[in-house]
Formats: C-alpha cells, structure tokens, sequence
C-alpha cells in the first residue's frame, strides 16, 4: 500500500468514526430497571391548548403553529358542524372554562407543568392544573371491565423498546382537545408514545381514534420540556370557572 492509499484508508477510518460519534443515540436517563427514566418536570412550549390546529393570533389567544399530524381533523361531516358550533360558544362551553379536568390527551398540553414519578410498576403523572392525577400501570394488567366514563381515562402502559406506549380508554364525552371546540365521545380511545429525545426533551405522540366523530385514526404531535430551574416544582394553580369569558364575546 502506498502512501497515498494509506493517507485515503485513514482519512475514510476517520470520518467513518466521526460520522459514528455524531449520529450516535444521546445518552438518556435511566431507572433501576434498565428502563428509561421519565421522571421529572416537564411542560410545553406551544398554544396548542387554545387550538391544536394552525391558527393565527386573536383576542386573547396567541398564533400558533398546530400539533395535528397533516394539519388536518378528520370529522365526520355532523361532527364538524358541531365543533364549529362549539367554536361559537367556546367562552362558556369549553370544559376547561368550567374548571373540569381537560381529559387525555389535552392535559398533556394544557400549559402548565406536570411531574412524573417512576417505578417499575408504573408511573405517576402529578399535573399543576387543578390538583389532577393520573396513573399509568405498567404491570400487565388489563383495563377494567366497561362501560366507564373518567375525566382521565383509565390507562394502561407497556415499553416498546426505549418507547412508553400508554393505551387510554374509558372517558366521558365532556372533555375537548383544545379551546377551539375540536371533541369527542364516549368512545375515544387514545394511544400516547413518550420517547426521550435526550435527557431534557420527550417526543410526545397520541393517536386518537373515536368512529362515533372521526372517520379515520389521526395523529399529534409534540415536544415536552424539562424544566431545569434551580429549586422548580409543581405549585398551586385554583381554576376559576368562566374566567376565559372576559376575553371572547
């Protein structure tokens, strides 16, 4: 091997590992079992709890890029009426407005931070918004026999690799996914996907299927971010019923 050959070997060996180094998965977090850790503060920075769709900026409500995979809600053709029927009340009928809880996925989204606490058994979700939890159960039970109507469902957790995968069922028809008036039945069942990014960053994605409003499974998507302040936790936050009235007519 000439010198010249020897000098392209190398050069090839080492942008092959400096590729490598660089394309590698981050290190993520985990707990005493292997298992990624999701424990902690996190919170999104997005509008998507005023509309998960594209929407520009009104009265009270900043512009927001959607979360909504293709940017599209596929209703059937009453229930699209009927959320834009919703849309024209929203001040009022808006369950979050009522200081209701505001259901799964939503929460997720709402705004205000949540913690996560972590064991093998499963995981404990604690959310700033109104005192709610929520449990997710990993130990291979079942969902409990129906028909039940929960704020917050009822969910049931598996890994998939580094992937939670959390199937949620049994919700009432009073929650929405936005203020926008975008709803549901008694029939949603979601399906959430949390995967760590890195250590700071979860890839949220909740596939939503409901045949009583949709007439297709759709998808969001979204970042969640661990807060990292000195001394940060989870503080009070006391809903106060048609607050939102003041900024819609």
């Amino acid at each position: 091997m000439n010198l010249t050959t020897r000098i392209t070997v190398l050069f090839a060996l080492a942008s092959g590992a400096a590729f490598a180094q660089t394309s590698a998965t981050p290190d993520i977090p985990r707990a005493a079992d292997g298992k990624p850790n999701l424990a902690g503060i996190w919170q999104v920075l997005n509008p998507a709890n005023f509309d998960i769709q594209d929407h520009q900026a009104q009265p009270g409500v900043p512009a927001g890029q959607g979360i909504v995979e293709g940017n599209e809600i596929p209703y059937q053709a009453w229930a699209l009426e009927k959320k834009k029927a919703n849309f024209k009340v929203r001040a009022s009928a808006d369950p979050e407005a009522k200081c209701f809880l505001p259901g799964v996925p939503r929460i997720t989204y709402q705004g205000l931070p949540f913690q996560i606490f972590q064991d093998s058994k499963g995981l404990s979700v604690l959310y700033e918004y109104a005192h709610a939890n929520r449990d997710i159960y990993t130990n291979g039970t079942p969902h409990p026999k129906g028909p039940i109507e929960w704020w917050l469902g009822d969910s049931r957790g598996h890994w998939e690799g580094d992937t939670l995968v959390v199937d949620a069922v049994h919700f009432n028809d009073e929650t929405w996914f936005d203020h926008a008036g975008n709803f549901h039945s008694e029939d949603l069942h979601v399906v959430e996907k949390y995967s760590l990014a890195d250590a700071d960053h979860i890839n949220y994605q909740a596939t939503i299927e409901d045949p009583k409003v949709f007439t297709r499974p759709w998808s969001i998507n979204t970042v969640l971010y661990r807060r990292k302040e000195k001394n940060v936790q989870l503080l009070e936050y006391e809903c106060y019923a048609f607050d939102l009235e003041k900024y819609y007519p």
